[in-house]
C-alpha cells in the first residue's frame, strides 16, 4: 500500500494480497482520522459481506472467492470507545455480471484497489443501541 495526502483528502493504492479493512484502519490510525467518508474501486479475489437481520439483531455472512470487480465501496470512519470504527459497505461483480454485496467484513485485493478518504473536520462517535442492535452515530 502507498498513499498520499492532499489537505483533507487521502488517495490510496492497495496492493495484491492486502486486506482492504486492515489497510484502511492502519491509515486512519496513522493519520489520526476521527471522521471521514470512504470510497473505492478495484479488483478482489475473495471477500465476505454480511446482511443484518433486525428481527434477530444479528448479521449473516456470505463468502465469495474468484475474480470480482468492486462496483461500489462506500462508508464512514468514526470513533467508538476511543478507537477507530469503520462502517463500510461493498458490492462486487463477477465475470457473468452478477453482483453481490452488503456490510463489508473482509476483502483481499487481487490486482489493485484505488481508495479515496475524505477527512471531515469534526467528530462523530458511535454508541450501541439495544433496541436496534447496532452501533449508531452519537452526536
Amino acid at each position: 500500500m502507498e498513499y498520499k495526502r492532499f489537505q483533507d483528502t487521502l488517495i490510496l493504492r492497495i496492493d495484491p494480497g492486502e486486506e482492504i479493512l486492515e489497510i484502511l484502519k492502519q491509515v486512519a490510525e496513522k493519520e489520526r482520522i476521527k471522521l471521514a467518508e470512504v470510497s473505492a474501486l478495484g479488483a478482489i479475489g475473495e471477500f465476505t459481506t454480511g446482511v443484518f437481520d433486525p428481527d434477530k439483531k444479528q448479521y449473516y455472512s456470505n463468502d465469495f472467492k474468484g475474480h470480482y470487480e468492486i462496483v461500489s465501496l462506500t462508508g464512514t470512519i468514526t470513533e467508538m470507545e476511543g478507537g477507530c470504527y469503520l462502517h463500510i459497505h461493498m458490492s462486487a461483480g463477477d465475470g457473468a455480471g452478477h453482483v453481490f454485496g452488503g456490510h463489508l467484513n473482509r476483502a483481499v485485493v487481487s490486482a489493485t484497489s484505488e481508495m479515496v478518504i475524505r477527512v471531515i473536520d469534526g467528530h462523530v462517535g458511535r454508541k450501541f443501541d439495544d433496541k436496534i442492535g447496532l452501533n449508531l452515530f452519537e452526536f
